[in-house]
């Protein structure tokens, strides 16, 4: 069976007000696609990376006020959790589709895959042009790859709250979005660049 691609409602679940009301949306209207979309991506991704991986839905199990602004997949090595570890994710805010290798500021190790990260500057460089670098996962700000400088990856080593998120995003009108096939495709086609990135990453610990 085919993925589900991603509606003008589900980006529209974050005008929703009231924390309990986007919650149920997100809970029965996105995450299904998360299920479906993320296995197929957790069984591509087991076969490229020689091991197991598991995924992981974003809960928002903290929050009691203030509704998510946006939500997501994530994929990684560890079956108990994925924000120490670097991880791959798929996710949602209400004006695009984000696909990312992600390096959130809990990460264990942070200096030393900066590190790694900074010795592969170049190779960085070489990704298509359309991709995108985010450095900090809670706000929708990217820069393209174009202008992404080393100081950016130095300010990742250096400074305990920097993130490094590197991949894609899509507005909500690329035909891409609506139609699951091509969506997983393109999901592949990103991650399948940015595994030897993501491996660097694995290899410090």
């Amino acid at each position: 069976m085919g993925s589900t691609g991603f509606t003008k409602s589900d980006f529209d679940t974050f005008k929703i007000d009231g924390l309990d009301a986007r919650m149920e949306a997100i809970q029965t209207n996105i995450q299904p696609k998360f299920r479906e979309i993320g296995y197929e991506l957790v069984d591509f991704l087991s076969t490229r990376l020689g091991n197991e991986v598991y995924l992981h839905i974003a809960k928002h199990a903290r929050r009691t006020v203030n509704p998510p602004k946006d939500t997501w997949l994530a994929i990684s090595n560890n079956k108990r959790g994925y924000k120490k570890h670097p991880h791959f994710q798929v996710g949602l805010f209400d004006d695009h589709l984000f696909i990312w290798l992600a390096c959130i500021y809990e990460l264990d190790f942070k200096q030393a895959i900066a590190k790694e990260f900074l010795k592969s500057y170049t190779q960085i460089k070489k990704l298509p042009a359309d991709f995108v670098i985010s450095f900090d996962h809670m706000k929708k700000d990217a820069i393209s790859l174009g202008e992404l400088e080393k100081k950016h990856l130095e300010r990742f080593r250096g400074v305990k709250k920097a993130e490094f998120l590197i991949g894609r995003r899509l507005l909500p009108n690329n035909p891409i979005v609506s139609d699951g096939e091509a969506l997983v495709k393109l999901v592949k086609e990103t991650y399948e660049l940015l595994i030897p990135f993501y491996q660097k990453a694995l290899q410090v610990r």
